[in-house]
């Protein structure tokens, strides 16, 4: 994994160069994976973490589009992300433009959890196909780290499902209040105010549930150096 150089201060990154490892007695700025397990104390720079989801028309980024996509900080800043407006989907831009905002809400970011969110599954895959597809910039390999909640569902618990909504409904957090249906999904691809609206209430409440998630089973895992 490689420092985040163009996220952080002078300082930030002298102090890395500074100090060594316990593990192999090299700098942090030349071994940073050593510097996330190993979390010193002392250290000026802070990993920033988000929660990412998104809201599509269908499952196949060759046929389908985003239309929201939500990030919400781990110190429960405000939340970055938005729901395509109407003018997008019926003058044809679909979500060129909110992908390339979103490809820089990203960057603010050097981890990203997300539920079903990584490689072989949905999220994270999907706007990768999306982005290549509009020739958008989106982060490359070892710029940020993921991790995948489900991932940890499923090798470190046994469930009946591992789908987010179970999950929370056994560990006792709020999710899903506004679950979506064909109808909500249809009339927002065809560009329907309310339904566009109730899309992104629904994103929300699924970043703050993974949120809430991930608090409750990450300490049964090591924090792993996982490129998205």
């Amino acid at each position: 994994m490689k420092p985040p150089l163009r996220q952080m201060k002078k300082e930030e990154i002298l102090w890395l160069g500074e100090h060594n490892c316990k593990a192999h007695h090299m700098d942090f700025l030349s071994h940073y994976t050593c510097y996330l397990h190993e979390c010193p104390e002392k250290a000026p720079f802070i990993e920033k973490i988000a929660y990412f989801d998104i809201e599509t028309t269908g499952l196949r980024g060759d046929y389908h589009y985003v239309l929201s996509y939500a990030l919400l900080p781990d110190d429960k800043g405000k939340v970055l992300g938005r729901v395509l407006k109407k003018e997008e989907i019926l003058g044809g831009i679909f979500d060129k433009e909110l992908l390339k905002e979103m490809c820089d809400d990203l960057r603010k970011f050097h981890r990203v959890v997300g539920h079903y969110s990584g490689d072989y599954h949905f999220d994270l895959p999907f706007v990768r196909t999306r982005a290549t597809k509009y020739g958008l910039d989106f982060p490359l390999y070892k710029e940020i780290c993921g991790v995948d909640t489900q991932v940890i569902l499923k090798s470190k618990f046994c469930l009946s499902s591992n789908r987010l909504g179970s999950a929370c409904t056994h560990f006792g957090i709020k999710a899903k209040s506004h679950p979506l249906t064909p109808e909500i999904w249809q009339d927002a691809s065809v560009g329907g105010t309310k339904a566009l609206k109730y899309i992104w209430v629904h994103n929300l409440e699924d970043v703050r549930s993974t949120r809430e998630l991930y608090h409750k089973i990450a300490p049964y895992v090591l924090k792993g150096k996982k490129s998205i």
